[in-house]
This record gives structure tokens, sequence and C-alpha cells, in this order.
């Protein structure tokens, strides 16, 4: 089985999906960070096709950064004086050619990840 990998982004605080977005991809190489791939969460707090399809899959580390800041202003919560999130970066290594998914979990005031299947 070829890996790939995917997300889903949920917003607690709204009880919905974040519909917009964006989500960065980055392969880590000791001190180097190389860019991938920019998408934007769909209605459904997915990406349309797979962050990192089965065709460029590669294992290693890498970071997805979700620009939480921006979609929380979007959707209006909290103000700026109070807002406490921006970027989320979440670091993880992928070591095996299989699906992995990589959740987050966000209120404006705290996040959560884990591995998903």
């Amino acid at each position: 089985m070829a890996g790939y990998l995917t997300t889903h982004v949920l917003d607690t605080a709204l009880g919905l999906p974040a519909e917009g977005m964006v989500v960065m991809l980055f392969r880590i190489d000791g001190n180097s960070r190389e860019g991938l791939v920019q998408v934007v969460t769909n209605e459904d707090g997915r990406t349309d096709t797979p962050i990192l399809p089965k065709e460029d899959f590669k294992t290693g580390v890498y970071e997805l950064v979700f620009h939480a800041g921006h979609y929380l202003r979007a959707t209006m919560q909290g103000d700026e004086s109070t807002r406490f999130l921006d970027e989320v970066p979440i670091r993880f290594t992928m070591s095996e050619e299989m699906h992995y998914h990589v959740p987050l979990l966000l209120s404006p005031y705290s996040y959560s990840t884990y591995r998903g299947s």
C-alpha cells in the first residue's frame, strides 16, 4: 500500500468543520525546511485531495502549519486584544508507507491533535 497524508480541521468552539483554513506542508531535513504545498480546507474541514498524495509520498519528518489566527479572525472568534493562537505547527514523522491522517481540533484558546485513521 502506498502512503499518503490527509487532515481534517474541526472548530470545537462552533461545533463545525473549519472551512477556509489555510494549511501548509513542509518537509524537514535536519535544519532545512522545504515548503511542499499550501491547501485550503473545504466545507467539511478537509482538503479536496490528499495533502501529500501517493505519487509524492516519501517517509521522513514533516510539519503541517495551520493558519488558525487568520481563520479565527475570519469567523469573528474573539477580538484582536485577546486572540491567543496564530499559526499552529505540528511536526511529525511518517516512517511507513501507509495512510497518515493528522487532524486538528481547534478553539480560540486551545488545540489538540492525534494520529487518526
